[in-house]
């Protein structure tokens, strides 16, 4: 704060001059940050949704025909059944990811429900960022084990490489990382803006 002075020399006490506030430089930074990663979670769920649509019916149509060939024909597709496999893993590699984003994963909150709400935002970070450095180790560890299928030159029908329908692992494991580094940017945002309200109110 820097005193303005009259004409005279003299200075007025009146008129102050405010300098920047880091605090609220940095949280329009975090803010800003966060809200651009919000939008691209936001198409990458919508992306998430149509393949959930467009894979559950193409299994659900392979699934029904075979039981019509096997039954009425006593044959079948010989690549049916791996085909529904892998569409089964990638159902639920994206139906993990999409619960990542609701929040919708099994948790055990029997101490958290009894916190304060400052006590349970912290409860949530201390949360979120674990599952964060878990989500991380485990698309580092498909990553590596997609790289040793791709070398030992696995093959599943038709000649199509193992490790093309198991890419989903490392893909999916990076989007939970990425949604709970999220959700523990947008607890602290929550937090900081708290923090900062009796800080304004005290300046008036």
């Amino acid at each position: 704060m820097n005193p303005v002075r009259n004409s005279s020399g003299a200075s007025n006490p009146t008129k102050i001059i405010l300098g920047p506030d880091p605090a609220a430089e940095q949280r329009a930074i975090i803010s800003n940050g966060v809200n651009r990663w919000e939008r691209m979670d936001e198409v990458i769920d919508r992306v998430e949704q149509t393949l959930l649509v467009i894979l559950l019916s193409v299994m659900i149509l392979i699934a029904f025909l075979q039981i019509v060939l096997r039954n009425v024909f006593a044959t079948g597709l010989a690549w049916g059944d791996p085909l529904v496999r892998n569409l089964v893993l990638w159902i639920g590699f994206i139906g993990a990811a999409l619960a990542t984003r609701e929040g919708k994963h099994i948790n055990i909150d029997v101490l958290s429900q009894w916190m304060p709400g400052r006590g349970k935002t912290v409860s949530d970070i201390l949360t979120h960022l674990f599952s964060f450095f878990v989500c991380g180790l485990l698309c580092f560890a498909a990553l590596k084990f997609i790289k040793n299928e791709a070398q030992m030159g696995n093959v599943i029908f038709s000649r199509i490489p193992a490790w093309i329908p198991q890419i989903i692992l490392p893909i999916t494991f990076g989007v939970m990382a990425f949604r709970f580094g999220l959700q523990t940017l947008k607890k602290l945002s929550q937090i900081m803006k708290r923090d900062s309200i009796p800080n304004q109110e005290g300046e008036k």
